[in-house]
């Protein structure tokens, strides 16, 4: 059995059907082994009744979200007068300190965590957005992960690496991709050091940053051969797949395409990589 793991996560799992249709047939048909749930997404309940049950050895995350759609409590501070999350990353890392903000953050984390706890076990931790990786809310997470009983958190670090000679490269969407990465590098140090303080599990490095909205079987290849290989135990891939219904072309059918590439699945093993759950670490 190989020491070095790698974990395929499907994010936004119960957003839509879309995104349940792509973690069902990713499971059953492909090597998708872990996905993290939105407890306020539309679909959550089918996720839960529907999707679930039909993969057993599933890793199952909670998805923290404030950034988007409806809040599970009141939040004064994060959402409009609908109730609707209005808040980006940028209000986050520059409120994040204020004691009246946190414990607003903390209501709606613990709201969403105890949803997800009620219809099933957890493995992991993770956020939409990455809101979760900025250190002060971090340091809240990891808090909560450790009283919730969840093992694993995610963490944010990731290598540089370019595809040769993929158009991608020259999108302005990569150079923007290139700044989030040297910022979420920068929380990962400090971030690591928290996850050890309060003795959770994290990944080594993370593939998903810089090619955020153009992952494709290509970038997860060359994701990992960027990756120092003695100093990778848990490597992480995070997508945002959908199987549509009706047969469309999109950025989140290509992510999707990921989770049934055999050969994809084959290179992973040759580079000395155990595909594995969450829920089995």
């Amino acid at each position: 059995m190989s020491s070095k793991k790698f974990v395929l996560n499907a994010d936004d799992f119960g957003m839509n059907a879309d995104f349940n249709r792509a973690v069902l047939e990713g499971y059953n048909f492909g090597y998708l082994r872990n996905a993290s749930i939105c407890a306020n997404g539309e679909a959550f309940e089918s996720a839960i009744n529907e999707i679930l049950p039909e993969c057993q050895d599933l890793g199952l995350g909670v998805h923290l979200n404030i950034i988007e759609g409806k809040s599970l409590t009141h939040c004064e501070y994060l959402t409009d007068n609908r109730g609707i999350f209005k808040r980006g990353y940028l209000w986050f890392i520059l409120n994040c300190r204020r004691k009246e903000v946190l414990k607003e953050i903390e209501k709606e984390f613990r709201a969403q965590i105890e949803k997800v706890q009620r219809a099933s076990k957890v493995s992991h931790i993770d956020s939409h957005v990455h809101t979760h990786a900025i250190p002060e809310i971090f340091r809240l997470t990891a808090r909560l992960a450790k009283e919730y009983n969840i093992p694993y958190i995610r963490t944010q670090g990731e290598e540089f690496y370019v595809v040769p000679g993929s158009k991608k490269n020259y999108k302005p969407a990569f150079l923007i991709n290139i700044i989030k990465i040297i910022l979420l590098n920068i929380f990962t140090k400090k971030n690591k050091k928290t996850a050890e303080e309060f003795g959770l599990k994290t990944n080594d490095y993370l593939i998903g940053v810089g090619y955020t909205g153009m992952m494709d079987s290509k970038t997860v290849e060359h994701g990992l051969s960027a990756i120092e290989s003695d100093n990778a135990v848990i490597t992480e891939c995070l997508i945002h797949p959908c199987k549509y219904e009706i047969p469309k072309q999109d950025k989140h059918l290509t992510e999707f395409e990921i989770t049934t590439d055999s050969m994809l699945k084959d290179t992973i093993y040759r580079m000395g990589y155990e595909i594995i759950s969450l829920k089995n670490l």
